[in-house]
């Protein structure tokens, strides 16, 4: 058997288990999160405790719709920087399933005109695909799909396009009727996290909240026993990686939209990306080298990620698993592929071996 058929066969795997019906204890937090101690869920308190002490800041664990876990201000609503990302592909899958949008490889220039004509027409090419993939090349010399480039001047158009063109509403609106209503977050929530005039965008949660999204995307889009997200789009958002065989962008200049602003990063943030990077979500496979991303954590585990590991939310399906963080002292996160001693993936191992307790009654 091939290597790529394996791995087709992982992937098959994983995504089964990320959507399965019969996840134990399909169980939802109501108006609040439902508390159980980790043994009961079948998880090592001295494994927990010494996550909480590696990551610092503020976090919480979930378990079979459980919090087992938790450390720091749970209430307390901040900035979680570009772990933000994959929620704004959620809101684009969102779109696609309303019928604002037919497709994630639509063409972003049927949204914003000005495209048609920016750079000879070169970025009249640009798909929604390309903005969540990072391969845009909106304000470089490459033509859309042709490399790869983390810039969050093409995360901001993506998203004040999606908001003012497609949605056509406030950005808290979309938010809160989208996502905040449904799984009924508990806590302020934003997208102006440093006020409307510094940086819109910039998205706002409580780790206990962010959990929940986490949660949404770990029972496959079904909250409740209610369909909020079209489970073929949504599993599209998570076996989508870039090639790991894409190049870098050269970061060669081109031109932009007037008036176009960034969310705080440049336009070729990180070189980490290809083999890894699907609709703003970090997944567990390799690079061109065959470097996982992370070591010690199962392969289908998928993270959203800001200011290198600084503000997290991981998800990983064969334990039923979800973790959120936020203050962390954790800024590894571009040192992870196949480096087992970064923080990063020190945290990783942690969550999995947590999970080897004997015991749990989910």
């Amino acid at each position: 058997m091939s290597a790529t058929l394996r791995w087709r066969l992982l992937v098959v795997f994983f995504a089964s288990r990320l959507y399965s019906a019969d996840q134990p204890a399909n169980t939802f937090p109501g108006v609040n999160w439902e508390i159980r101690s980790p043994e009961r869920l079948g998880l090592s308190v001295a494994k927990l405790n010494a996550l909480q002490k590696l990551v610092g800041g503020r976090g919480c664990v979930v378990r079979h719709g459980y919090v087992a876990h938790a450390w720091g201000d749970q209430s307390r609503s901040a900035d979680v920087a570009s772990a933000f990302k994959p929620l704004l592909s959620t809101l684009l899958v969102l779109a696609v399933q309303e019928g604002k949008l037919q497709s994630v490889d639509d063409l972003v220039v049927v949204a914003d005109s000005r495209l048609k004509t920016l750079n000879d027409g070169k970025d009249g090419g640009i798909t929604w695909r390309h903005l969540a993939s990072q391969t845009s090349g909106y304000g470089l010399a490459e033509s859309p799909g042709a490399a790869y480039a983390y810039n969050d001047f093409a995360i901001t158009l993506y998203y004040d396009t999606l908001m003012q063109k497609v949605y056509q509403l406030p950005s808290f609106e979309v938010l809160k009727t989208r996502l905040a209503e449904p799984l009924q977050f508990e806590d302020r929530f934003t997208f102006d996290a440093f006020g409307p005039n510094d940086r819109p965008g910039r998205l706002a949660l409580s780790v206990r909240d962010f959990a929940r999204f986490g949660l949404l995307i770990l029972r496959g889009g079904e909250w409740k026993g209610r369909r909020t997200l079209d489970s073929d789009l949504l599993r599209l958002t998570l076996v989508s990686p870039i090639p790991a065989s894409i190049p870098l962008s050269s970061g060669q200049e081109a031109a932009m939209l007037p008036g176009q602003r960034s969310m705080g990063g440049g336009k070729t943030i990180t070189r980490v990306g290809p083999g890894y990077y699907s609709f703003n979500w970090w997944l567990n496979r390799t690079n061109a080298q065959g470097q996982r991303l992370f070591a010690d954590a199962p392969a289908d585990t998928v993270v959203a990620s800001g200011h290198g590991g600084k503000r997290a939310l991981w998800i990983i399906p064969s334990f039923y698993l979800v973790v959120s963080w936020n203050d962390s002292v954790i800024e590894d996160h571009d040192q992870s592929p196949g480096n087992p001693r970064t923080k990063m993936n020190q945290a990783a191992k942690l969550m999995v071996e947590a999970t080897q307790f004997a015991g749990g009654d989910p």
